[in-house]
């Protein structure tokens, strides 16, 4: 009999077996020594939720909005490259998934289906398109412009690569794009030709390296605002300071992320920054988070802690492995039930029900 898998880590588990070495180490690997990789999961049991009781909760709803979008629940796809590795659709998959659920898609620059594919095999998802800025900026302008075509709903600028970062294990097992793949977002400009394929596959540290321009400034910002009507997310925020800038340059949003802990080793875990920068936006724009993120209850205290949606990267690509579209659909599905668990265990019936005061560090009670 088939094993049931009814969490993230029951999908993670069977992923781990089912995916190419070469994937699996793609998917799981973070920047040098991984501690931050490992913090990113750690520092979820550092808060401890502190439940309100004997309240009404027959009536209740996990939905909330996003940029104005009403969503099922505040959990949404998070970018992660090279989708068909994981599943024959990929990103298309993954996309459909999202729609059937009811929340928002983010695609990644690097993706292996193309913003067109995507847009037309998931027609009435709700869809943000994943940038970087390059040194030639014609590059992203041209992208930019392909996702407002296709109908794509706010751009997120990632600003915290201006290089990619160190993952040893990808170095030691040479990681390649399998060669009957392709970074599909760049086959209809002149980047393409850079990007040559072999048998090998495709080097990703090699030719991705050549794109990135670590001269990126605040004043790059600017420039895509004025390239795009589409609203503007700042992926990669970990410091106040950085946050309130994001603001003075026009940010519909900032994205609390270190990148899945692959760009710094060292950063501090999503959840512990949060805090600090919601204090600092206080309400002027949505604040987002991502990194670690694997049950209910952590969606919980990130909500706890001020943020509007929680994003997931690799509990999808794991859906994905499992069982493609299905298995995609179902981890959204076991988090909203986690959550909606949580919420109802705790006094909460709706998501603004969720507040500061609902989960404090363990030292707390240390001190007691």
């Amino acid at each position: 009999m088939a094993r049931l898998l009814v969490c993230v880590s029951d999908y993670e588990k069977e992923a781990r077996k089912l995916l190419p070495f070469n994937a699996l180490s793609y998917y799981k690997s973070g920047a040098v020594d991984e501690v931050t990789l490992k913090e990113n999961k750690d520092a979820m049991n550092r808060w401890y939720i502190r439940p309100r009781l004997l309240r009404d909760m027959s009536q209740r709803s996990t939905s909330t909005t996003i940029l104005g979008h009403t969503v099922s629940a505040p959990i949404g796809v998070a970018p992660t490259a090279m989708q068909r590795m994981a599943s024959t659709d990929g990103e298309c998959a993954n996309a459909r998934a999202a729609a059937r659920f009811g929340t928002v898609f983010t695609m990644s620059t690097y993706s292996t289906s193309s913003i067109e594919e995507v847009a037309q095999h998931a027609p009435s998802s709700l869809r943000f398109f994943q940038v970087h800025i390059y040194k030639d900026r014609e590059v992203t302008a041209k992208q930019v412009r392909r996702a407002e075509a296709a109908g794509f709903s706010a751009v997120v600028l990632t600003v915290d690569a201006p290089i990619p970062g160190i993952r040893r294990e990808d170095v030691r097992t040479k990681f390649t794009l399998p060669s009957h793949l392709k970074l599909a977002n760049f086959l209809t400009n002149n980047m393409s030709s850079r990007m040559k394929t072999s048998a090998a596959g495709f080097d990703v540290f090699k030719d991705v390296k050549s794109l990135h321009d670590p001269s990126l400034n605040w004043g790059d910002v600017a420039w895509l605002k004025r390239l795009t009507k589409l609203p503007i997310v700042l992926k990669g925020i970990l410091t106040a300071k950085d946050a309130l800038l994001g603001l003075e340059a026009g940010a519909a949003a900032i994205w609390v992320s270190n990148h899945g802990a692959r760009r710094v080793d060292g950063v501090p875990p999503t959840i512990e920054a949060l805090p600090e920068i919601v204090k600092a936006v206080d309400g002027r724009c949505e604040v987002y988070v991502d990194g670690g993120f694997s049950s209910g209850t952590h969606i919980f205290t990130a909500l706890a802690l001020g943020a509007q949606m929680v994003f997931l990267g690799r509990p999808l690509l794991w859906g994905l492995t499992c069982e493609g579209e299905e298995g995609a659909y179902n981890i959204l599905n076991i988090l909203q039930q986690e959550l909606d668990s949580t919420m109802v265990l705790s006094g909460c019936a709706t998501v603004k029900d969720i507040t500061r005061d609902m989960v404090i560090r363990k030292e707390y009670y240390s001190r007691l």
